[in-house]
């Protein structure tokens, strides 16, 4: 974090990233010092209303942030920066967006938690976008010139207003992650299943729980380790240690907490996902009404598979420098993924973050999939839509593959079995969702199985 004391004193000249954040109600114009080296400029948590006309002077900025402000429309000025591709408004009022008002150069568009009702048909004008990140809005439909958005892999339209998905959008050749619960569209679905889970689910009480330390948090809550008071659930089987996820806000990037949570309930339970034990719903210390779910406590030997995407790589996960992979235990991982990713959508339920980062593994390869804030029902949409999600949750898969292959320390010493598993890699991320996927999940464990033995045999692990 830079202050704005530091930018007039010329103390951060020749700065790339600068952010600040102390109220400002006017832009600094003491920033175009920077126009020369300036790519990353986070003007968030402040009291912004418009840019200048001239902010396109800071020519190679590459990164522009300015969430929690109060921009009532989308600068226009934004589509005369030359280089700008990372975009994000969030939690702003913005309710309109002028046509042409986006560069072009465009990648990663983030407009959560605004008051947009429409989007401009310049939308299709975007050939480089890749994620777009739109929930808690207001939108009713979609422009049909993002047809031409072809390299639109990640999209967030939870809690919107949406009466139906386009086919378009699912048939758009690269998309990989799509969320899309808490809109109209998904009332239509109210399932009997989500109701038996839900009736079967005990309901606590947060006053029955003393937080302990803080285990993570991502866009729906903080997580924490616990303990449970007097045996709040009512079978005294459970661990008096457990993991609590209390929901934070209204809206998050992936949309609703409630929506979440619903999803984990119809979830239910699978070796490979993250047990959940109980519902919170009650008040807090502040008495305010508060969310969230008790879950089994994850053993301190899980970690994360892998770490969120970066700005530079977008949509595609990192990995941490040390981390590596045999074959045999990627084999097991993807198995394990691909058991639970079934069992999902038996559930009629689409997972819509399959992320390395949503995945715990240890060093036996024991896995646990986890984060529902994503996930969207869709039992209630046409069958062809519901192939076509499915195939999209496959193309997530094939991603996933393709960066764990990257970390695998021994594909030198097995070519067969790393060509067979770039096939499959291939088979899942080039799926033509207008028909029947290429690879089902059960083709897939069963060519992984097969192969697995026979590798074995040949001494290949």
């Amino acid at each position: 974090m830079h202050t704005l004391a530091q930018l007039q004193s010329g103390e951060l000249k020749h700065a790339n990233h600068v952010k600040i954040a102390e109220d400002l109600t006017v832009f600094p114009t003491e920033l175009y010092t920077l126009a020369d080296s300036l790519e990353v400029l986070d003007l968030s948590n402040n009291q912004l209303v418009t840019l200048p006309d001239d902010f396109s002077r800071l020519h190679k900025l590459k990164i522009f942030f300015a969430s929690n402000n109060l921009f009532e429309y989308l600068p226009e000025v934004l589509s005369l920066c030359p280089n700008l591709e990372m975009i994000g408004f969030k939690a702003n009022q913005i309710a309109t967006i002028a046509e042409n008002a986006l560069p072009k150069k465009t990648r990663w568009l983030i407009l959560t938690d605004n008051k947009l009702t429409r989007l401009p048909e310049s939308m299709g004008e975007l050939s480089r976008l890749q994620k777009l990140m739109l929930a808690g809005n207001q939108l009713q439909t979609l422009p049909k010139s993002m047809t031409q958005c072809e390299n639109l892999q990640l999209v967030r339209l939870s809690a919107n207003q949406l009466t139906c998905l386009p086919d378009w959008l699912l048939y758009l050749p690269k998309l990989s992650w799509l969320a899309f619960s808490g809109n109209p569209l998904c009332n239509l679905g109210k399932t009997a299943t989500l109701n038996t889970a839900q009736s079967s689910l005990p309901k606590v009480s947060l006053k029955d729980y003393v937080l302990g330390e803080l285990l993570g948090q991502g866009a729906s809550g903080l997580i924490y380790k616990a303990t449970m008071l007097d045996s709040a659930l009512p079978d005294n089987t459970f661990n008096s240690e457990v993991a609590v996820k209390l929901f934070k806000g209204e809206v998050t990037s992936d949309g609703y907490p409630q929506d979440e949570l619903n999803a984990c309930i119809t979830a239910g339970f699978h070796p490979n996902l993250v047990s959940i034990m109980a519902e919170v719903d009650g008040l807090n210390e502040q008495n305010v009404s508060q969310k969230g779910l008790v879950m089994n406590l994850i053993p301190n030997h899980f970690f994360n598979l892998g770490q969120p995407p970066t700005l530079e790589s977008c949509t595609r996960d990192h990995f941490d420098s040390q981390l590596s992979l045999s074959l045999t235990h990627l084999v097991q991982i993807l198995l394990k993924v691909t058991d639970a990713l079934q069992h999902l959508h038996e559930k009629q339920l689409c997972h819509g973050d399959l992320y390395a980062h949503n995945i715990l593994i240890d060093h036996d390869a024991s896995v646990l999939l986890s984060d529902f804030g994503a996930a969207s029902h869709f039992g209630h949409l046409a069958q062809h839509q519901q192939t076509a999600l499915q195939v999209i949750e496959q193309r997530a898969l094939g991603h996933l593959l393709e960066d764990l292959l990257t970390v695998c320390n021994d594909t030198y010493n097995a070519p067969r079995v790393v060509k067979a598993l770039r096939k499959i890699h291939l088979q899942l991320v080039n799926s033509n969702s207008q028909r029947e996927p290429k690879l089902t999940l059960s083709e897939l464990k069963s060519q992984l199985l097969a192969g697995w033995k026979a590798w074995s045999y040949c001494n290949l692990w």
